[in-house]
Formats: structure tokens, C-alpha cells, sequence
């Protein structure tokens, strides 16, 4: 059995379906309007896959209204994703805060050196 945070990386993990949620962002959309970008380089039941595996993660909800199949963004996985990634986000973020300041002070340390060389220079002349 797979856990929930595990179900929803691996949907996230192709593009295909990536590009269904993004579309989802917009709003409601049936199954064939999700399916028109994808038709020309992979089948129908293909796109059912794919639509099957984000709907298991729970990213997707598809209802019946006649024969119409609206599907619909749920975002609370998204959502549980991005909370398990803050605290890296927070790692990285305060790295490249360290090497910035670290930036800043070689750049200054490097401009003093060309300041006293300069200075030496005005002084040989």
C-alpha cells in the first residue's frame, strides 16, 4: 500500500499529466478536452491511464453527468506536497542567503585589493 504524499509524487512525476492539471487550474473540463492536446501522440485509453492514476492520488474527482465526465482539481494533495517540501525550500533559501553574503564579501575584500593597488599605482606615478 502506498502512502498518500508517495501517490501524489508519482503522478506529479509525468508530464502528461502535469499538463492535465495545469489545464484542471482553469477550471472544470471533460475527459475529451483534457484528452485533445495528447490525441495526436498517445490513445484514448492511454489518457485514461493517466487520468485513472490522478484520480487514485486524489488529485482529480470525475463525476457522471449523463455522458458527460467533467473532472475537476483537488488540490489538498498539492497542497500536503508542497507543506512536506517547505522546510527544504527554507534549507536552500537560507543557503543561498549564506553564499550571497559570502559573495558580497569576497567581492568587497577583492575591490579593496584593486583600491590599494590603485593607490600604490597613483603613488609610484
Amino acid at each position: 500500500m502506498t502512502d498518500n504524499l508517495s501517490q501524489t509524487f508519482s503522478a506529479l512525476a509525468d508530464p502528461t499529466r502535469r499538463a492535465m492539471l495545469a489545464r484542471l487550474t482553469m477550471g472544470e473540463a471533460n475527459v475529451s478536452d483534457l484528452a485533445k492536446p495528447f490525441l495526436k501522440s498517445m490513445s484514448l485509453p492511454a489518457i485514461t491511464k493517466h487520468l485513472k492514476v490522478l484520480e487514485n492520488a486524489g488529485l482529480v474527482t470525475k463525476t457522471k453527468d449523463a455522458q458527460w465526465r467533467p473532472c475537476k482539481l483537488n488540490a489538498t494533495p498539492l497542497q500536503d506536497a508542497a507543506d512536506w517540501m517547505e522546510p527544504y525550500r527554507a534549507f536552500w533559501e537560507e543557503s543561498f542567503d549564506r553564499l550571497d553574503e559570502y559573495l558580497k564579501e569576497v567581492q568587497s575584500k577583492k575591490n579593496k585589493k584593486v583600491k590599494t593597488k590603485e593607490k600604490k599605482n597613483a603613488r609610484k606615478s
